[in-house]
């Protein structure tokens, strides 16, 4: 049942990627770790897999239209290739536990929603498709104030691609702004742009994390199957539902998301601490026997 579950809102995320260009990251790792019951490490492997693949069939129409800067995706792309395989192995290290993973995974979930609801706000007003296009670029993303943007771009990139290796979160609520202010990129030139980006973010990512960590390749396989059929369906809705005017709905959806793993985080910390407290108090007894013999006296 709850295979079938997880498969079913699997093909939510691509939904999600075909009407407003992002969310797959976001959603997958909650589905993984709560409803298939993968492990967080694992799980953030497998996400840099399945939301890489769905972008890379996402990328494709953008090719074709010449809506890829690959000029500018190198430049952004290498550094947040490098963050990416950074941040998996960074991921490795013992003070990086699963609860540290899915609390930053969290905060980047709350942030990327308080992102999306701005951006509806500031774009409510109706707009021809070029025009809505131009008021995101000048209203929502001010013009930066920098002599060196190129400098700040790369930088962005490697804090972004840290992330992505980090938690698993792909970045493309940074990545287009970015692009947008500081590479001075028309708008529908960064979208393209950012699934390149994130497709080879993905693959440093999960290269980080290769050999580190176990994964289910027929889980993978089955996810990216059903994500891509939900693309599709996603891009075929995109021509009778304005998936802009979709994103302050979405964005409520992952504060409500952030929420329940907050929560669930925050529970299974607790647990930890209660399992940690009654194995401390085993290791006390068996090293105090005749104490502990007294206390029952």
């Amino acid at each position: 049942m709850m295979w079938i579950l997880g498969h079913i809102l699997a093909t939510g995320i691509g939904i999600s990627l075909g009407l407003i260009g992002g969310g797959g990251s976001v959603l997958a790792l909650p589905i993984l770790v709560y409803v298939m019951g993968v492990p967080t490490k694992p799980a953030i492997a497998m996400t840099l897999v399945i939301v890489g693949t769905v972008s890379l069939i996402g990328l494709i129409p953008h090719w074709k239209k010449g809506n890829i800067n690959f000029k500018k995706a190198f430049i952004f792309g290498s550094a947040t290739m490098l963050g990416a395989f950074l941040g998996a192995k960074i991921a490795g290290l013992p003070f990086v536990t699963d609860n540290l993973q899915m609390l930053l995974f969290a905060i980047m979930m709350l942030v990327a929603a308080s992102l999306m609801i701005k951006r509806s706000l500031k774009n409510s007003t109706k707009l021809s498709s070029e025009d809505h296009l131009e008021n995101i670029k000048t209203e929502v993303y001010q013009p930066p104030v920098c002599k060196y943007c190129w400098l700040w771009l790369l930088t962005e990139g490697l804090g972004v691609g840290i992330l992505t290796g980090l938690v698993g979160v792909g970045g493309g609520f940074a990545i287009v702004p970015a692009l947008v202010i500081l590479g001075k990129t028309p708008m529908k030139e960064a979208i393209g742009t950012s699934l390149l980006i994130l497709v080879v973010n993905a693959i440093s990512g999960f290269l980080g994390y290769l050999g580190q960590v176990d994964l289910d390749w027929n889980l993978i396989g089955s996810f990216v199957i059903a994500a891509s059929l939900g693309s599709f369906f996603g891009a075929y809705l995109s021509q009778f539902i304005d998936g802009k005017k979709l994103q302050k709905y979405f964005g409520y959806f992952l504060i409500a998301v952030a929420a329940f793993v907050l929560f669930q985080n925050q529970s299974q910390s607790a647990s930890q601490r209660k399992k940690s407290a009654l194995n401390w108090q085993d290791k006390v007894t068996i090293l105090n026997p005749v104490q502990t013999a007294q206390r029952y006296l």
